[in-house]
């Protein structure tokens, strides 16, 4: 999100940008973790349009940022097995498909077809777009931070944030363990830790830390993914399709010669621990063997933690916040990533004076007062 926004101020002429980072290199948290998807089906219409925007960059990135990036558009598919997911997703599609987005209505047996060696026993329906995919994290957030320095903005590594100045109802500057920096316009891209940045300012945003884990499996000894399965079957899709078990939230794609795998777990609590908690495998594992039977005798090759920025509502925290030149672009929820290109260039119109052509309301600070219509297909 600080990528992005400080690239998109940048095309905009603003470039006394300065793009603070706490660790070594950039994208080592949340964006570093993630298992990289990219999608259109979302239940709700703004989250959707931020995804139509996105995914039309990242389909011409090298063109229009300058950096290659590994986008695979092999599709999402959603299973569908509870009732009350089936109504709310043909809800969902047909407003989908109303913003122009081919989204298919699958049977459990044409599901089937899509993904070699899932097993859809139980399935009463599913979803498939053509247009979503998997695309790699770090070379977009490395793609948007080298455009935004070769148009003059400055990267600050290892600097952390201690606090932020205010003068009656504005901001004046930002403070770091490596010196103050003057500036009437600071933008809070801090992800899973944006609560604490909003305490520096006196500003409360309700973003609390999540952690998923993420499995890679190893292929089938005899066969690998192409036959390693019952009578030399495939054991897994070839393409890197991303396969959604709705119902229990597993999902699945193939990643090089692995199988990337995971599942949330609603036990966890709120909190900043990323270590792998191993006992999460052991609650994935049967799930993840009735989808897709070869993962019940596979080996797990790496395995890692990162967190989800959760709001209330499952939807994230894009525009000004509470006080004159503080902006938030946070909370997204388990989709921020997809949805950088968007989001980064809508912060900047707003900090520009610009008109961003895109409602806010449902992505406002002050819409915590009231109730919310939030985002359902959270994964």
């Amino acid at each position: 999100m600080g990528a992005s926004t400080a690239y998109h101020l940048a095309r905009l002429g603003i470039t006394n940008v300065v793009l603070l980072e706490r660790e070594t290199a950039l994208g080592t948290g949340s964006t570093g973790r993630n298992a990289g998807g990219v999608r259109h089906q979302f239940s709700h219409e703004g989250n959707v349009r931020l995804s139509m925007e996105s995914i039309r960059l990242f389909e011409h990135f090298e063109d229009v940022v300058g950096t290659p990036i590994d986008f695979h558009p092999d599709g999402y598919l959603f299973l569908l097995s509870a009732p009350r997911h089936v109504e709310a997703f043909r809800a969902a599609v047909a407003m989908q498909r109303r913003l122009g987005i081919e989204v298919e209505w699958l049977d459990a047996e044409e599901a089937a077809r899509r993904a070699p060696g899932l097993d859809a026993g139980g399935v009463v329906a599913a979803t498939f777009c053509a247009r979503d995919g998997i695309c790699d994290p770090n070379g977009v957030t490395m793609g948007f931070a080298q455009a935004a320095r070769r148009l003059g903005v400055e990267i600050r590594l290892e600097t952390t944030v201690t606090g932020v100045r205010t003068s009656g109802d504005r901001v004046t500057a930002v403070e770091t363990d490596r010196g103050v920096i003057s500036t009437g316009a600071v933008v809070n891209a801090a992800g899973p830790w944006a609560a604490s940045v909003g305490r520096m300012a006196g500003v409360p945003i309700p973003i609390e830390p999540l952690r998923r884990h993420i499995f890679l499996a190893q292929p089938p000894v005899n066969g690998g993914w192409e036959r390693g399965g019952p009578h030399g079957a495939p054991a897994a899709p070839a393409d890197r399709v991303m396969v959604i078990d709705f119902d229990s939230s597993f999902y699945f794609h193939r990643e090089g010669a692995h199988l990337l795998f995971g599942m949330g777990d609603p036990e966890e609590r709120p909190g900043f621990d990323t270590r792998v908690n191993w006992d999460v495998l052991e609650k994935i594992a049967p799930v993840a063997a009735r989808r897709l039977p070869a993962l019940a005798d596979l080996a797990i090759a790496s395995a890692w933690a990162g967190l989800y920025e959760m709001t209330p509502d499952a939807m994230p925290i894009i525009g000004p916040a509470g006080l004159d030149g503080l902006h938030v672009i946070a909370g997204f929820s388990g989709h921020g990533f997809q949805h950088a290109p968007a989001a980064g260039r809508i912060a900047a119109d707003v900090i520009a004076g610009r008109d961003p052509n895109f409602d806010l309301r449902p992505y406002r600070l002050d819409r915590f007062a009231g109730a919310t219509a939030g985002e359902a297909n959270v994964v």
